[in-house]
Protein backbone atom coordinates (compact mmCIF):
# COMPACT_ATOMS: atom_id res chain seq x y z
CA UNK A 1 0.00 0.00 0.00
CA UNK A 2 1.34 3.39 -1.00
CA UNK A 3 1.78 6.12 1.42
CA UNK A 4 0.14 9.34 0.72
CA UNK A 5 2.50 11.42 2.51
CA UNK A 6 5.51 9.55 0.14
CA UNK A 7 2.69 10.86 -3.15
CA UNK A 8 2.37 14.60 -1.64
CA UNK A 9 5.94 14.91 -1.04
CA UNK A 10 6.68 14.21 -4.95
CA UNK A 11 4.17 16.15 -6.19
CA UNK A 12 5.61 19.05 -4.37
CA UNK A 13 9.04 18.46 -5.48
CA UNK A 14 7.53 18.27 -9.34
CA UNK A 15 6.10 21.81 -8.52
CA UNK A 16 8.76 23.06 -7.64
CA UNK A 17 11.01 21.82 -10.39
CA UNK A 18 8.69 23.53 -12.43
CA UNK A 19 8.35 27.02 -10.91
CA UNK A 20 12.30 26.99 -10.93
CA UNK A 21 12.47 28.55 -14.87
CA UNK A 22 10.32 31.34 -16.24
CA UNK A 23 7.48 32.04 -18.52
CA UNK A 24 10.62 33.83 -21.08
CA UNK A 25 12.52 30.18 -20.39
CA UNK A 26 9.87 28.23 -21.30
CA UNK A 27 8.69 29.83 -24.15
CA UNK A 28 12.21 30.21 -25.61
CA UNK A 29 12.62 26.39 -24.87
CA UNK A 30 9.16 25.87 -26.93
CA UNK A 31 10.17 27.60 -29.94
CA UNK A 32 13.34 25.83 -30.09
CA UNK A 33 11.91 22.81 -30.11
CA UNK A 34 9.53 24.06 -32.79
CA UNK A 35 12.69 25.59 -34.83
CA UNK A 36 14.19 22.13 -34.60
CA UNK A 37 11.17 20.23 -35.69
CA UNK A 38 10.91 22.15 -38.71
CA UNK A 39 14.14 22.64 -39.73
CA UNK A 40 14.84 20.18 -42.06
CA UNK A 41 12.22 21.46 -44.43
CA UNK A 42 12.86 25.31 -44.01
CA UNK A 43 14.43 25.56 -47.22
CA UNK A 44 12.20 23.75 -49.60
CA UNK A 45 9.63 25.42 -51.53
CA UNK A 46 5.87 24.01 -52.20
CA UNK A 47 5.14 21.78 -55.36
CA UNK A 48 4.26 23.72 -58.47
CA UNK A 49 1.61 22.27 -59.41
CA UNK A 50 1.31 22.37 -64.07
CA UNK A 51 -2.45 22.88 -64.45
CA UNK A 52 -2.29 26.09 -62.14
CA UNK A 53 0.72 27.54 -63.64
CA UNK A 54 -0.44 26.68 -66.82
CA UNK A 55 -3.67 28.74 -66.30
CA UNK A 56 -1.80 31.32 -64.47
CA UNK A 57 0.40 32.20 -67.45
CA UNK A 58 -3.12 32.08 -69.70
CA UNK A 59 -4.74 34.34 -67.35
CA UNK A 60 -1.56 36.67 -68.05
CA UNK A 61 -0.96 35.82 -71.46
CA UNK A 62 -4.92 37.22 -72.11
CA UNK A 63 -4.24 40.35 -69.70
CA UNK A 64 -1.05 41.78 -71.12
CA UNK A 65 -1.44 40.40 -74.53
CA UNK A 66 -5.07 40.10 -75.54
CA UNK A 67 -5.41 42.87 -77.96
CA UNK A 68 -2.73 41.10 -80.06
CA UNK A 69 -3.23 37.63 -79.50
CA UNK A 70 -5.87 37.44 -82.21
CA UNK A 71 -3.87 39.53 -84.94
CA UNK A 72 -0.81 37.03 -84.13
CA UNK A 73 -2.75 33.74 -84.69
CA UNK A 74 -4.03 34.93 -87.73
CA UNK A 75 -0.55 36.00 -89.30
CA UNK A 76 -0.11 32.32 -88.19
CA UNK A 77 -2.35 31.02 -90.09
CA UNK A 78 -1.78 33.09 -93.08
CA UNK A 79 1.74 31.49 -92.96
CA UNK A 80 1.04 27.78 -92.63
CA UNK A 81 -1.65 28.22 -95.93
CA UNK A 82 1.06 30.40 -97.65
CA UNK A 83 3.46 27.33 -97.50
CA UNK A 84 7.05 27.28 -96.94
CA UNK A 85 8.29 29.00 -100.21
CA UNK A 86 6.64 31.96 -98.85
CA UNK A 87 7.77 32.00 -95.25
CA UNK A 88 11.74 31.79 -96.76
CA UNK A 89 10.80 34.33 -98.86
CA UNK A 90 10.10 36.63 -95.99
CA UNK A 91 12.81 35.28 -93.80
CA UNK A 92 15.19 36.35 -96.83
CA UNK A 93 12.95 39.88 -96.89
CA UNK A 94 14.57 40.74 -93.10
CA UNK A 95 18.00 39.30 -93.71
CA UNK A 96 18.30 42.13 -96.71
CA UNK A 97 17.27 44.70 -94.25
CA UNK A 98 20.43 43.46 -92.11
CA UNK A 99 18.09 40.83 -89.33
CA UNK A 100 20.20 37.86 -89.40
CA UNK A 101 17.88 35.02 -89.09
CA UNK A 102 19.76 32.06 -88.11
CA UNK A 103 18.22 29.88 -85.36
CA UNK A 104 15.17 32.30 -85.15
CA UNK A 105 11.91 30.76 -83.89
CA UNK A 106 9.12 33.62 -84.87
CA UNK A 107 9.49 36.75 -86.36
CA UNK A 108 5.77 38.92 -85.86
CA UNK A 109 4.53 42.38 -87.29
CA UNK A 110 1.95 44.21 -84.91
CA UNK A 111 -0.15 46.49 -86.12
CA UNK A 112 -2.16 49.63 -84.73
CA UNK A 113 -4.50 50.97 -86.95
CA UNK A 114 -2.90 51.72 -90.06
CA UNK A 115 0.45 51.80 -88.36
CA UNK A 116 3.00 48.95 -88.83
CA UNK A 117 5.78 48.39 -86.08
CA UNK A 118 9.30 47.43 -86.06
CA UNK A 119 9.62 43.62 -86.88
CA UNK A 120 9.49 41.50 -83.22
CA UNK A 121 12.31 38.85 -83.43
CA UNK A 122 12.50 36.35 -81.02
CA UNK A 123 16.09 34.42 -81.39
CA UNK A 124 16.29 30.44 -80.44
CA UNK A 125 18.73 30.53 -77.31
CA UNK A 126 18.94 27.19 -77.56
CA UNK A 127 21.48 27.27 -80.75
CA UNK A 128 25.04 29.05 -80.37
CA UNK A 129 24.38 30.06 -84.03
CA UNK A 130 21.81 32.87 -83.06
CA UNK A 131 22.58 36.32 -82.88
CA UNK A 132 21.49 38.97 -80.50
CA UNK A 133 19.67 42.01 -82.16
CA UNK A 134 21.60 45.40 -81.86
CA UNK A 135 20.89 47.31 -79.70
CA UNK A 136 20.88 51.58 -80.25
CA UNK A 137 23.65 52.90 -77.67
CA UNK A 138 22.48 54.65 -74.96
CA UNK A 139 23.62 57.89 -74.41
CA UNK A 140 25.97 59.22 -71.90
CA UNK A 141 24.05 62.10 -69.95
CA UNK A 142 26.87 64.54 -69.85
CA UNK A 143 27.55 67.73 -67.80
CA UNK A 144 27.33 70.87 -69.93
CA UNK A 145 30.80 73.10 -70.06
CA UNK A 146 30.45 76.46 -68.70
CA UNK A 147 31.09 79.76 -71.17
CA UNK A 148 33.72 81.65 -70.60
CA UNK A 149 33.36 85.02 -68.98
CA UNK A 150 36.17 87.62 -68.42
CA UNK A 151 36.81 88.09 -64.50
CA UNK A 152 35.39 91.41 -63.09
CA UNK A 153 36.81 94.49 -61.58
CA UNK A 154 36.92 97.68 -59.22
CA UNK A 155 35.97 100.34 -61.46
CA UNK A 156 34.72 103.28 -59.84
CA UNK A 157 34.07 104.13 -55.75
CA UNK A 158 31.51 107.08 -55.33
CA UNK A 159 31.34 107.98 -52.02
CA UNK A 160 28.45 110.70 -50.72
CA UNK A 161 26.11 108.99 -48.40
CA UNK A 162 26.37 109.23 -44.53
CA UNK A 163 24.67 106.02 -43.51
CA UNK A 164 24.67 102.04 -44.99
CA UNK A 165 23.65 102.13 -49.08
CA UNK A 166 20.86 99.70 -49.13
CA UNK A 167 19.38 100.18 -52.29
CA UNK A 168 19.83 101.09 -55.78
CA UNK A 169 18.06 101.33 -58.70
CA UNK A 170 18.56 101.76 -62.58
CA UNK A 171 16.96 104.21 -65.39
CA UNK A 172 15.28 103.07 -68.35
CA UNK A 173 17.41 104.91 -70.32
CA UNK A 174 20.47 103.74 -68.98
CA UNK A 175 21.96 107.65 -68.29
CA UNK A 176 21.60 107.58 -64.40
CA UNK A 177 21.13 105.84 -61.47
CA UNK A 178 19.36 106.21 -57.85
CA UNK A 179 20.40 104.90 -54.06
CA UNK A 180 18.86 104.91 -50.90
CA UNK A 181 20.75 104.64 -47.59
CA UNK A 182 20.44 104.62 -43.76
CA UNK A 183 20.81 108.37 -43.82
CA UNK A 184 17.31 108.93 -45.01
CA UNK A 185 18.24 110.54 -48.51
CA UNK A 186 17.52 109.13 -51.95
CA UNK A 187 20.56 110.04 -54.59
CA UNK A 188 20.77 110.12 -58.19
CA UNK A 189 24.08 109.78 -59.81
CA UNK A 190 25.13 110.17 -62.99
CA UNK A 191 25.91 106.66 -64.72
CA UNK A 192 28.76 107.59 -66.83
CA UNK A 193 30.90 109.95 -64.29
CA UNK A 194 29.62 108.80 -60.80
CA UNK A 195 28.64 112.58 -60.04
CA UNK A 196 25.97 113.48 -57.91
CA UNK A 197 22.98 115.19 -59.81
CA UNK A 198 20.26 115.12 -56.97
CA UNK A 199 19.57 114.66 -53.59
CA UNK A 200 15.59 113.73 -52.55
CA UNK A 201 14.79 114.57 -48.43
CA UNK A 202 11.90 112.99 -47.38
CA UNK A 203 11.92 110.12 -45.60
CA UNK A 204 11.92 109.79 -41.57
CA UNK A 205 13.78 106.17 -41.81
CA UNK A 206 16.49 104.52 -43.37
CA UNK A 207 15.30 103.90 -47.14
CA UNK A 208 15.38 100.46 -47.93
CA UNK A 209 13.97 100.57 -51.83
CA UNK A 210 13.69 102.61 -54.35
CA UNK A 211 12.34 101.72 -58.47
CA UNK A 212 12.45 104.05 -61.04
CA UNK A 213 9.37 103.66 -63.44
CA UNK A 214 9.91 103.07 -67.07
CA UNK A 215 6.11 104.30 -68.38
CA UNK A 216 6.17 107.26 -66.12
CA UNK A 217 8.39 110.11 -64.97
CA UNK A 218 8.08 108.50 -61.55
CA UNK A 219 10.54 106.93 -58.64
CA UNK A 220 8.76 105.11 -56.21
CA UNK A 221 10.71 104.66 -52.40
CA UNK A 222 10.35 102.63 -49.33
CA UNK A 223 11.62 102.66 -45.68
CA UNK A 224 12.21 101.99 -42.29
CA UNK A 225 9.78 104.90 -41.47
CA UNK A 226 6.33 102.67 -43.31
CA UNK A 227 6.26 105.15 -46.16
CA UNK A 228 5.98 104.56 -49.38
CA UNK A 229 6.30 107.78 -51.49
CA UNK A 230 5.55 108.08 -55.18
CA UNK A 231 8.16 111.16 -56.39
CA UNK A 232 7.41 112.94 -59.58
CA UNK A 233 10.99 113.67 -60.99
CA UNK A 234 10.08 117.10 -63.66
CA UNK A 235 9.20 118.65 -59.80
CA UNK A 236 11.33 116.32 -57.64
CA UNK A 237 8.73 116.14 -54.93
CA UNK A 238 6.57 113.53 -53.36
CA UNK A 239 3.22 113.39 -55.50
CA UNK A 240 1.39 110.42 -53.27
CA UNK A 241 1.76 108.49 -50.85
CA UNK A 242 0.59 104.57 -49.90
CA UNK A 243 -0.17 104.10 -46.21
CA UNK A 244 -1.00 100.47 -44.53
CA UNK A 245 2.11 99.06 -43.96
CA UNK A 246 1.94 98.26 -40.62
CA UNK A 247 5.93 98.21 -39.76
CA UNK A 248 9.21 98.50 -41.81
CA UNK A 249 8.87 98.38 -45.91
CA UNK A 250 12.03 96.20 -47.18
CA UNK A 251 11.06 95.62 -50.94
CA UNK A 252 9.26 97.29 -53.47
CA UNK A 253 9.22 96.88 -57.06
CA UNK A 254 6.66 97.88 -60.34
CA UNK A 255 4.92 95.79 -62.18
CA UNK A 256 6.37 96.06 -66.12
CA UNK A 257 2.77 96.52 -67.99
CA UNK A 258 0.01 97.29 -65.75
CA UNK A 259 0.26 100.25 -62.96
CA UNK A 260 0.58 98.40 -59.91
CA UNK A 261 3.03 99.13 -57.46
CA UNK A 262 3.82 95.67 -54.84
CA UNK A 263 5.78 96.22 -51.64
CA UNK A 264 6.88 93.83 -48.59
CA UNK A 265 7.92 93.92 -45.25
CA UNK A 266 8.06 93.59 -41.65
CA UNK A 267 4.69 92.97 -41.50
CA UNK A 268 5.07 89.79 -43.17
CA UNK A 269 2.54 90.91 -46.19
CA UNK A 270 2.99 91.96 -49.53
CA UNK A 271 0.67 94.76 -50.38
CA UNK A 272 -0.54 95.39 -53.89
CA UNK A 273 -0.90 99.22 -54.78
CA UNK A 274 -2.88 101.01 -57.64
CA UNK A 275 -0.21 103.53 -59.08
CA UNK A 276 -2.65 106.44 -59.18
CA UNK A 277 -5.87 105.78 -57.19
CA UNK A 278 -3.23 104.62 -54.07
CA UNK A 279 -5.49 101.62 -52.89
CA UNK A 280 -4.68 98.81 -51.33
CA UNK A 281 -5.94 96.80 -53.99
CA UNK A 282 -4.49 93.37 -52.49
CA UNK A 283 -2.92 92.03 -49.03
CA UNK A 284 -0.85 88.83 -49.84
CA UNK A 285 -0.67 86.74 -46.79
CA UNK A 286 0.73 83.83 -46.27
CA UNK A 287 3.95 84.45 -44.74
CA UNK A 288 5.08 83.78 -41.09
CA UNK A 289 8.07 86.70 -41.09
CA UNK A 290 9.44 89.48 -42.88
CA UNK A 291 8.83 89.48 -46.32
CA UNK A 292 12.78 90.77 -47.57
CA UNK A 293 12.74 90.42 -51.16
CA UNK A 294 9.90 91.05 -53.95
CA UNK A 295 9.92 90.33 -57.83
CA UNK A 296 7.30 91.13 -60.34
CA UNK A 297 6.68 90.00 -63.88
CA UNK A 298 4.71 90.83 -67.28
CA UNK A 299 3.56 87.14 -67.17
CA UNK A 300 2.61 84.50 -65.03
CA UNK A 301 3.72 84.62 -61.93
CA UNK A 302 3.36 87.83 -61.45
CA UNK A 303 4.26 88.41 -58.48
CA UNK A 304 7.06 86.62 -56.18
CA UNK A 305 8.61 86.58 -52.76
CA UNK A 306 10.80 85.21 -50.67
CA UNK A 307 10.37 86.08 -46.83
CA UNK A 308 12.79 85.01 -43.55
CA UNK A 309 10.05 82.08 -42.76
CA UNK A 310 12.86 80.37 -45.68
CA UNK A 311 10.24 80.27 -48.41
CA UNK A 312 9.06 81.24 -51.10
CA UNK A 313 5.80 82.23 -52.72
CA UNK A 314 4.05 82.82 -56.48
CA UNK A 315 1.19 84.44 -56.35
CA UNK A 316 -1.94 84.97 -58.66
CA UNK A 317 -2.30 88.75 -59.02
CA UNK A 318 -5.86 88.37 -60.42
CA UNK A 319 -7.30 86.61 -57.20
CA UNK A 320 -4.64 88.19 -54.67
CA UNK A 321 -3.60 83.98 -53.69
CA UNK A 322 -0.67 82.21 -53.58
CA UNK A 323 -0.23 79.79 -56.01
CA UNK A 324 2.80 78.04 -55.24
CA UNK A 325 4.65 77.57 -51.94
CA UNK A 326 8.48 76.88 -52.61
CA UNK A 327 9.69 75.35 -48.91
CA UNK A 328 13.61 73.93 -50.38
CA UNK A 329 15.68 76.86 -48.66
CA UNK A 330 16.73 75.92 -44.74
CA UNK A 331 17.44 79.09 -44.29
CA UNK A 332 15.81 83.01 -44.84
CA UNK A 333 15.30 83.99 -48.65
CA UNK A 334 16.55 87.20 -48.53
CA UNK A 335 17.16 87.80 -51.87
CA UNK A 336 15.68 87.36 -55.25
CA UNK A 337 16.75 88.10 -59.21
CA UNK A 338 14.83 86.79 -62.48
CA UNK A 339 16.72 86.26 -65.23
CA UNK A 340 16.19 89.34 -68.18
CA UNK A 341 15.75 86.75 -71.33
CA UNK A 342 14.62 83.34 -69.80
CA UNK A 343 11.66 82.32 -68.24
CA UNK A 344 13.13 81.71 -64.88
CA UNK A 345 14.30 82.98 -61.08
CA UNK A 346 17.08 82.34 -58.56
CA UNK A 347 16.67 83.04 -55.24
CA UNK A 348 19.53 83.63 -52.53
CA UNK A 349 19.81 82.08 -48.87
CA UNK A 350 22.53 81.09 -46.33
CA UNK A 351 22.36 77.73 -47.69
CA UNK A 352 22.46 77.75 -51.52
CA UNK A 353 21.41 79.64 -54.32
CA UNK A 354 18.73 77.70 -56.27
CA UNK A 355 17.45 78.19 -59.82
CA UNK A 356 14.01 78.08 -60.66
CA UNK A 357 11.65 77.95 -63.89
CA UNK A 358 8.49 79.66 -64.25
CA UNK A 359 5.37 79.68 -64.19
CA UNK A 360 4.91 76.75 -61.54
CA UNK A 361 8.07 77.03 -59.55
CA UNK A 362 9.92 74.08 -60.52
CA UNK A 363 13.27 73.87 -59.15
CA UNK A 364 16.75 73.44 -61.26
CA UNK A 365 19.63 73.46 -59.76
CA UNK A 366 21.65 74.29 -56.76
CA UNK A 367 24.63 76.53 -56.82
CA UNK A 368 26.75 76.07 -53.60
CA UNK A 369 29.87 77.76 -52.07
CA UNK A 370 28.96 80.90 -51.17
CA UNK A 371 28.42 79.85 -47.07
CA UNK A 372 27.56 83.59 -46.26
CA UNK A 373 24.19 85.55 -45.74
CA UNK A 374 23.28 86.61 -49.34
CA UNK A 375 21.42 90.25 -49.30
CA UNK A 376 21.76 90.59 -53.08
CA UNK A 377 21.68 88.90 -56.64
CA UNK A 378 22.36 90.31 -59.67
CA UNK A 379 21.81 88.20 -63.27
CA UNK A 380 22.39 89.86 -66.89
CA UNK A 381 22.39 89.26 -70.62
CA UNK A 382 25.37 87.17 -70.86
CA UNK A 383 24.11 84.99 -68.17
CA UNK A 384 26.29 86.17 -65.47
CA UNK A 385 24.57 85.43 -61.86
CA UNK A 386 26.57 87.67 -59.00
CA UNK A 387 25.87 86.88 -55.37
CA UNK A 388 26.84 89.51 -52.82
CA UNK A 389 27.20 88.87 -48.90
CA UNK A 390 27.20 90.59 -45.72
CA UNK A 391 31.07 89.95 -45.11
CA UNK A 392 31.98 91.11 -48.40
CA UNK A 393 32.20 88.54 -50.60
CA UNK A 394 30.65 88.70 -53.93
CA UNK A 395 31.07 85.42 -56.01
CA UNK A 396 30.25 85.34 -59.75
CA UNK A 397 28.51 82.58 -61.53
CA UNK A 398 27.42 81.05 -65.31
CA UNK A 399 23.53 80.97 -65.41
CA UNK A 400 23.67 77.88 -67.56
CA UNK A 401 26.00 75.13 -65.30
CA UNK A 402 26.11 76.74 -61.93
CA UNK A 403 30.29 77.36 -62.61
CA UNK A 404 32.01 79.72 -59.88
CA UNK A 405 34.28 81.52 -62.36
CA UNK A 406 35.08 84.35 -60.27
CA UNK A 407 35.14 85.73 -56.58
CA UNK A 408 35.75 89.13 -55.23
CA UNK A 409 36.41 90.34 -51.67
CA UNK A 410 34.99 93.93 -51.44
CA UNK A 411 37.59 96.54 -49.63
CA UNK A 412 36.20 99.00 -47.47
CA UNK A 413 37.18 102.32 -47.79
CA UNK A 414 40.02 104.63 -46.07
CA UNK A 415 38.67 105.16 -42.45
CA UNK A 416 36.02 102.52 -42.33
CA UNK A 417 36.25 98.93 -40.33
CA UNK A 418 36.91 95.95 -41.74
CA UNK A 419 33.87 94.44 -40.42
CA UNK A 420 31.64 97.06 -42.58
CA UNK A 421 32.67 95.10 -45.54
CA UNK A 422 29.02 94.15 -46.40
CA UNK A 423 26.97 94.46 -49.73
CA UNK A 424 23.54 95.38 -49.52
CA UNK A 425 21.93 95.52 -52.84
CA UNK A 426 23.45 94.90 -56.49
CA UNK A 427 22.00 95.87 -59.94
CA UNK A 428 23.40 95.66 -63.63
CA UNK A 429 23.06 98.62 -65.70
CA UNK A 430 20.57 98.24 -68.37
CA UNK A 431 23.87 96.94 -71.38
CA UNK A 432 24.81 94.35 -68.33
CA UNK A 433 28.61 95.04 -68.57
CA UNK A 434 28.58 97.46 -65.49
CA UNK A 435 27.50 96.24 -61.92
CA UNK A 436 26.36 98.39 -59.01
CA UNK A 437 26.97 97.45 -55.49
CA UNK A 438 25.87 99.20 -52.21
CA UNK A 439 27.86 98.46 -49.29
CA UNK A 440 28.21 99.17 -45.17
CA UNK A 441 31.04 101.30 -45.60
CA UNK A 442 28.89 104.36 -47.43
CA UNK A 443 30.04 103.79 -50.72
CA UNK A 444 28.88 103.23 -54.28
CA UNK A 445 31.15 100.56 -56.38
CA UNK A 446 30.68 100.03 -60.00
CA UNK A 447 32.70 96.71 -60.94
CA UNK A 448 33.52 96.60 -64.69
CA UNK A 449 34.69 93.27 -66.81
CA UNK A 450 38.08 92.93 -67.02
CA UNK A 451 38.70 93.90 -70.66
CA UNK A 452 42.33 92.60 -70.81
CA UNK A 453 41.32 89.06 -69.50
CA UNK A 454 41.37 86.32 -71.96
CA UNK A 455 40.51 82.38 -72.26
CA UNK A 456 44.44 81.41 -71.94
CA UNK A 457 45.35 84.67 -69.32
CA UNK A 458 42.02 83.18 -67.11
CA UNK A 459 41.12 79.48 -68.19
CA UNK A 460 38.12 77.40 -66.99
CA UNK A 461 39.17 75.54 -64.54
CA UNK A 462 35.98 73.41 -64.33
CA UNK A 463 35.49 69.47 -63.93
CA UNK A 464 32.44 67.89 -64.20
CA UNK A 465 30.40 67.36 -60.83
CA UNK A 466 28.36 64.56 -61.15
CA UNK A 467 26.79 64.82 -57.20
CA UNK A 468 26.08 68.69 -58.09
CA UNK A 469 22.70 68.79 -58.96
CA UNK A 470 20.53 66.97 -55.85
CA UNK A 471 17.20 66.91 -56.70
CA UNK A 472 15.99 69.24 -53.50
Amino acid sequence: MVNTDELSSHERDRDLAVQKHSVHTLVFRSLKRSHDFFVSDQGLLPPVLKEAEKLRKSVKGVDQYGPVISIVEERKRKAAAEGPLHRNDAVTKIETEGVSTAGLETSLSLFIGNKQLTPVVYPDTTTKSSTALALPAKKLSTMPKPKWHPPWKLHRVISGHLGWVRCVALEPGNEWFATGGGDRLIKIWDLASGTLKLSLTGHVGSVRGVVVSGRHPYLFSCGDDRQVKCWDLEYNKVIRHYHGHLSAVYGISLHPTIDVLVTVGRDSVARVWDMRTKANIHTLTGHTNTVGSVLTSASNPQVITGSHDSTIRLWDLAAGKSITTLTNHKKSVRALASHPDLYMFASGSTDNIKQWKCPKGEFIQNLSGHNAILNALAVNQDGVLVSGADNGSMHFWDWRTGYNFHRVQTLVQPGSMDSEAGIFAMAFDLSGTRLITCEADKTIKIYKEDDDATEESHPVDWKPDILKRRRF
